[in-house]
């Protein structure tokens, strides 16, 4: 009897505890099955991933603006430059012989269309003396005339006053139209306004300016990157010096598939984070903009869908995320850097695409603004050093 009952209570044992352990995994999975669904109501429904997110920016190519000789590079790949540093220096010799000749040029313009104006008033002196001489002529010949009638004079001497007309009145229309053409060439004009000498100045200004472009500055602050001047080297205008990336306006741009991008609107917050850097720095930013396209539609290589074998395919669209400065000065990105963002999509009243056109410059720079200050104080120098008193108070 006893073993029986033994036998009994040892077939009992295990099936309480299988059902102990069915009843602890169903509990289990109970609580985890509940804690995924309060993990997506409140959190994952609201945020849309995706790792495939890079750091960008842009990329500032230096170029010369006129050919010429290497004589110095200043900085090296890594190093940090200054807006407005001059970074690379060519060889001046030409373009300040240029300068030079353009500052005589331009003084021998002025002293030419000095020139211009002083004959167009000798002319009209001379239209003024031979007006008095034709008038003198005629009056003589006409007083003559009447002593003919009367037989006071000769019909030769008539003849010969007649003859002091004609040439008296065709040295008149000889010196109006010589004071026509010489007026032609500065009428309605000042020394400062006229075609020669606005000609001659240009030709200065861009010497000028070309003597300046041998000195290449930074046009913003940054970092040098793919070097490629070299000392010596002959460059022309449009060649790639060097890049400069200035890393404090660099963004992410975050691609997502085309399934995520439903709630999606412009000005929702964005947490990054970095492979660099790993899961504990973490990078606040904003959805800037909405992709126009997809990668494919831009390609250099469109994808031909009307193809019989056409296999579907889930798109992605480039999200562009604009960054806070929070970490950056401490946890500075790189071009090129994996990221990992996450989008809250809760609010979605912003708007899908722009509506209304960009008024201002989203990035210039003044390093070129001031160019011609120096150049305008050398004309005007000329200008006066060449300019006789006469002629300034005319």
């Amino acid at each position: 009897m006893e073993t029986k009952q033994e036998n009994i209570e040892a077939a009992v044992k295990p099936k309480s505890k299988r059902k102990t352990s069915f009843l602890i995994l169903l509990i289990a999975l109970l609580v985890i099955g509940g804690g995924w669904f309060a993990y997506y109501e409140l959190y994952a429904k609201f945020v849309e991933e995706t790792d495939d997110a890079y750091v960008n920016g842009n990329l500032i190519a230096l170029s010369p603006q006129i050919a010429g000789t290497v004589t110095k590079v200043v900085p090296d790949e890594g190093d940090f430059v200054k807006k407005g540093q001059v970074l690379v220096e060519l060889d001046s010799n030409d373009t300040q012989i240029a300068l030079q000749d353009a500052e005589a040029k331009l003084a021998s313009k002025v002293r030419e269309v000095r020139s211009m104006y002083a004959a167009a008033d000798n002319y009209k002196a001379k239209v003024e003396s031979s007006k008095v001489a034709y008038r003198q002529a005629l009056s003589d010949y006409n007083r003559r005339k009447n002593l003919v009638e009367r037989g006071a004079i000769s019909k030769e001497d008539l003849i010969h006053y007649q003859d002091n007309v004609e040439s008296a009145k065709s040295q008149l229309e000889a010196a109006e139209q010589s004071l026509e053409m010489t007026v032609a060439l500065v009428d309605n004009t000042v020394l400062e306004t006229h075609p020669g000498v606005k000609s001659a100045v240009a030709a200065l200004r861009k010497s000028y300016l070309d003597n300046m472009r041998t000195q290449i500055v930074a046009p913003v602050s940054g970092y040098v990157a793919k070097r490629a001047v070299q000392l010596g080297a002959q460059v022309q205008p449009g060649s790639q010096l060097m890049t400069i990336v200035p890393l404090h306006e660099v963004w992410v741009d975050a691609n997502f598939k085309e399934s995520q991008m439903k709630d999606m609107r412009i000005g929702q917050p964005v947490t990054l984070t970095s492979d660099l850097y790993g899961e504990d720095v973490e990078y606040k930013g904003e959805i800037e903009s909405l992709g126009i396209g997809t990668g494919s539609a831009f390609s250099l290589l469109p994808a031909q869908n009307a193809s019989g074998n056409w296999i579907k395919i889930v798109q992605r669209l480039p999200v562009k995320i604009r960054l806070e400065e929070q970490n950056q000065d401490k946890y500075p990105l790189r071009i090129g850097l994996s990221m990992l963002a996450k989008v809250d999509i809760r609010n979605t009243d912003g708007k899908v695409l722009a509506k209304l056109p960009k008024q201002e410059a989203r990035y210039n720079t003044d390093v070129y603004h001031n160019s011609l200050e120096e150049v305008d104080k050398l004309v005007a120098k000329i200008l006066h050093e060449n300019v006789g008193v006469t002629t300034a108070a005319q």
